[in-house]
């Protein structure tokens, strides 16, 4: 007897979806946050320098509902001369968004970059090092979060 395709469908996807044995073990309501891949054990080093200016730091992704928050935690050094700053861009659905500045010296001044941004599954975060604090006219390449 054939089986119609609704019932094939549920036949393959449902043991997928059964839980496993050690998350039957568990008591209720003290079952593990399921992992999502870059949370917060798993730092990424991220680095750019322009003009003699350096940013770097840290990112790693956090949970939020079913999606995630990408955390950037770094700092931005300047070079000694004029004025440099930090932007970001994401983009969503491959429609890019306008950059936005995050953090800016000038001199030799350090200043935090920090950042908390909700993704989903599409978007992608970019970082650059510019040279001034008005735009991105004179960066370095953008380096993908």
């Amino acid at each position: 007897m054939r089986r119609s395709l609704p019932v094939a469908i549920a036949a393959a996807i449902l043991p997928l979806l059964a839980p496993t044995a050690a998350s039957a073990a568990a008591a209720p309501g003290t079952a593990e946050a399921p992992s999502i891949t870059g949370a917060r054990a798993d730092r990424t080093p991220w680095s750019v320098a322009h003009d003699g200016a350096q940013a770097s730091g840290e990112r790693w992704r956090e949970p939020n509902g079913i999606f995630s928050d990408l955390v950037v935690e770094g700092e931005l050094t300047g070079a000694g001369t004029g004025c440099h700053s930090v932007w970001t861009r994401f983009v969503y659905d491959l429609a890019p968004a306008f950059p936005a500045k995050q953090a800016e010296v000038c001199g030799a001044e350090s200043a935090a970059v920090s950042l908390r941004a909700f993704m989903m599954p599409t978007t992608t975060a970019y970082i650059t090092v510019c040279r001034g604090t008005e735009d991105t006219a004179d960066c370095a390449s953008w380096s993908r979060l």
